[in-house]
């Protein structure tokens, strides 16, 4: 597998491209967040970024994310020039050799979390979901009633508990974890705003964003076939309704509808461990088996779950999800690529989050990307790989 790392540019990284060489890496995974949605990415400034990458000894392994703009997760009005400015950004960055894109599509958030540095034993932070916390901004703070039905009654009143408890700091620390969500270096909401951006969602509930998903695919996978392009969906994260918006991303089934939505092999999954982790109905190492031959690229990473849908970014090998199973899945399925004589058999991965440990503490890198405990993960991946692909001898 290609051991790759997620960079966010030179202009909003703290870490440096020479601090990531340490690590061992090979590839970058990057984007032109500064970008607007919905503009084209001229090639001259992928060309840039691809040379400013190669220089510091890497390859632009995967583009993480050409975002789609959020009218077209909405089927919101006149789409052409979008889905035209999204085609020609494909053919860019395919002529500057750059041919694995990772997306999602998710409504208005990229993430959610509630805690972006809860603490971990024997010190250092990690990322956290609070069922309690989530629901309290949704009902008190969002003023969203009907998020009442999307949580237990003993949740609901921890959530009350909480809010009234609740300093205006500690309610503006929410809500500045939960806007942490939205990607790149673009719009962050208040709670108006927010409210704002959730209406444009009225009336649109999961078939309604499947059909809109299900255009997006058959505008693009098309070009994604004749420019040798690996689309690849990453799943919902929390894999789970948010904020009354649907998830349509979140479990084995809608990924097998998605596939099937346009049955090609440009339309890919990126298998995030940690996103899909986060249900507990959902199986990854059967999910790494099922769908390998259409997993263009993998986000590892573990979570462990309460149960009462709270969760905690674990380390990478300590979590509920079996990791070594699933590296197996993706380790065989290169081997099955490798004898049909692809010649780009290898898979590339990068270790996902991380925790914020020792010198990264107090650094402001972007939560959930520090280096050290992104390091750690990334040394524990490998060793695992190493082990799974070293030959055993009996005697």
């Amino acid at each position: 597998m290609i051991e790759t790392w997620r960079w966010y540019g030179p202009e909003l990284d703290r870490i440096p491209l020479s601090e990531i060489a340490q690590t061992g890496a090979s590839g970058i995974v990057n984007a032109l967040h500064e970008i607007p949605y919905g503009e084209v990415w001229p090639r001259p400034a992928i060309a840039a970024r691809k040379r400013m990458i190669e220089d510091a000894g890497f390859v632009w392994s995967v583009v993480e994310s050409l975002p789609i703009h959020e009218r077209i997760k909405r089927a919101d009005g006149d789409l052409s020039t979008l889905f035209a400015n999204y085609r020609q950004s494909m053919a860019n960055l395919a002529a500057e050799g750059v041919t694995t894109i990772c997306y999602n599509f998710m409504p208005v958030l990229d993430w959610t979390r509630t805690d972006l540095a809860a603490p971990v034993a024997r010190g250092g932070t990690c990322l956290r979901f609070e069922a309690y916390r989530m629901a309290a901004f949704e009902v008190h703070m969002l003023g969203r009633e009907a998020a009442r039905e999307d949580y237990p009654q003993e949740v609901l009143e921890r959530a009350a508990i909480w809010f009234q408890a609740a300093s205006e700091a500690d309610r503006d620390s929410l809500l500045h974890a939960i806007m942490s969500g939205l990607p790149g270096a673009f719009d962050r909401y208040d709670i108006a705003g927010l409210r704002a951006q959730l209406s444009l969602y009225d009336g649109i509930g999961r078939e309604e964003l499947r059909a809109n998903y299900r255009r997006f695919l058959q505008e693009v996978i098309p070009a994604a076939e004749d420019l040798g392009i690996r689309m690849c969906v990453h799943p919902d994260d929390p894999p789970r309704n948010i904020l009354g918006l649907p998830r349509i991303v979140s479990s084995e089934e809608d990924i097998a509808w998605i596939l099937g939505a346009v049955d090609s092999p440009a339309n890919g999954l990126t298998l995030c461990t940690g996103s899909l982790g986060a249900n507990p109905a959902n199986d990854l190492p059967r999910i790494a088996d099922r769908f390998a031959e259409r997993i263009h690229f993998a986000h590892l990473r573990n979570v462990r779950k309460d149960p009462d849908g709270s969760f905690d970014e674990a380390a990478h090998l300590d979590g509920d999800t079996d990791m070594v199973a699933v590296i197996r899945a993706l380790l065989d399925e290169e081997a099955r690529r490798r004898a049909t004589g692809r010649a780009d058999h290898a898979i590339p991965f990068r270790p996902d989050h991380g925790h914020e440990l020792g010198p990264d503490i107090g650094r402001g890198t972007f939560p959930g990307y520090p280096l050290v405990g992104r390091l750690r993960g990334l040394a524990e991946l490998r060793g695992v790989m190493r082990a799974l692909a070293h030959p055993v001898h009996h005697g």
